[in-house]
């Protein structure tokens, strides 16, 4: 590194983290009901229909705070490290 480069880092915002909680959060909830977690939560990502979600736990509404877009850019770029 030579001086004066510049050195970029990222952290992860208070969103993203706030969508790691929830989908946390809906994930138990789906496992707690017996539901395969993440083919439920793939098939609300892909369809935004909230009968892919339980009540469980306020799980449905939980989803519903995060903007689907938005998720879909953090679950990609986490995906290839960039």
């Amino acid at each position: 590194m030579f001086e004066g480069d510049t050195v970029k880092f990222s952290i992860p915002s208070d969103n993203e983290r706030e969508m790691k909680q929830v989908l946390t959060a809906v994930y138990e909830a789906l496992k707690e009901r017996g539901y395969d977690p993440i083919i439920q939560i793939v098939g609300y990502i892909l369809s935004e229909d909230p009968g892919y979600i339980t009540n469980h736990k306020n799980a449905r509404s939980l989803i519903r705070r995060i903007d689907r877009d938005e998720l879909l850019q953090v679950l990609v770029k986490h995906y290839l490290d960039v």
